[in-house]
Formats: C-alpha cells, structure tokens, sequence
C-alpha cells in the first residue's frame, strides 16, 4: 500500500508518473487495464512467465510500473526485475507497418535484458527537476535503456541492484 505523507511535494512521484502520459485519461485507462491484466493472470509473476518465460530457480523480485524512453517518446508499461534478467513490456500494443504488403501491426513493446549481459546501472535525475528520477542500464554492447516515472523508484532501483550483486 502507497503511503503518501502530507506537505508540499507529498504527490509528486504520483502526478510525475501520471503527466508522463499523453492524456491523463489515457494513463488511467493504461493503469486500469493493466490492474485487470494482473489480476486474471494472478499475479505479476505470472504475466512476467507468459510473456518472457522463466529458467528454473528464476525469482520475480519485484514489478514496478514505469516508462522506457525511446526516441519516439516514453512508452508506459512494466519494469520486471528478476534474478536472471530485466525485462520491459508496454502496457499497449505499439502500432506500426509491416513489410508485407504496408499492413499494420499491433505488438506489444518488450525489452529483454539478462542480467550477466549488464555492464553498469546507474541513477540519476533531471537537474531542473530533482523529483524527476531516472534508471540507466548499460549493457556489455553499450546499448542504453532508461526507464523514469517510478511510483517508488528507490525501491526498483534496490532491486535491480540485488539481481545483479546476485548473479556475480
């Protein structure tokens, strides 16, 4: 349960996550449908094994909504932290065309990370905006992957760094 205490600034992890979104009637309807999703397929757990499959004696350590930043813009979706590997999935299907034929396509946005392949994580913030906190994965192929707009960043980022300090 999220525990907001009072004061100037008490909200603001809460309305950073929500000004993310286009349309804050977007972003509900995007956190309500996912809220319906993980109750179906029981758990987030189970979402993380239907989408990315999971190796034996691979542990869920935690799922935090949260946007990946693309150049295209940040995509709302899950953070999965695991101790075999970080994967994104969005919450909504991206739209795109195939190659075939210019039809379009409707799939889902996934990022796969194992985490032997991380090279560095790292936290920072925006500094016009201190509340505005951000996770950076560098993987071994210096590829980068930012993930902003955690409800409870602090503890994503606790997290991710136990996976890792696990898999040494």
């Amino acid at each position: 349960m999220l525990r907001l205490s009072r004061g100037p600034g008490a909200l603001t992890p809460l309305f950073l996550s929500i000004k993310l979104g286009p349309k804050l009637s977007e972003t509900l309807k995007g956190k309500l449908s996912l809220g319906a999703r993980i109750i179906q397929e029981g758990g987030r757990g189970n979402i993380f094994k239907n989408i990315f499959g999971m190796q034996e004696g691979e542990k869920v350590l935690k799922a935090s909504q949260c946007y990946l930043y693309t150049t295209a813009g940040p995509i709302a979706g899950v953070l999965f932290i695991s101790t075999k590997k970080v994967a994104f999935c969005s919450e909504r299907p991206i739209t795109f065309s195939s190659a075939i034929a210019g039809e379009t396509v409707k799939v889902p946005y996934k990022v796969m990370i194992p985490i032997g392949k991380v090279k560095e994580v790292n936290e920072g913030q925006n500094v016009n905006q201190e509340e505005q906190k951000y996770i950076e994965i560098v993987t071994q192929d210096d590829s980068e992957f930012w993930f902003m707009g955690f409800l409870r960043y602090e503890k994503a980022f606790k997290n991710l760094q136990k996976a890792i300090s696990m898999s040494i």
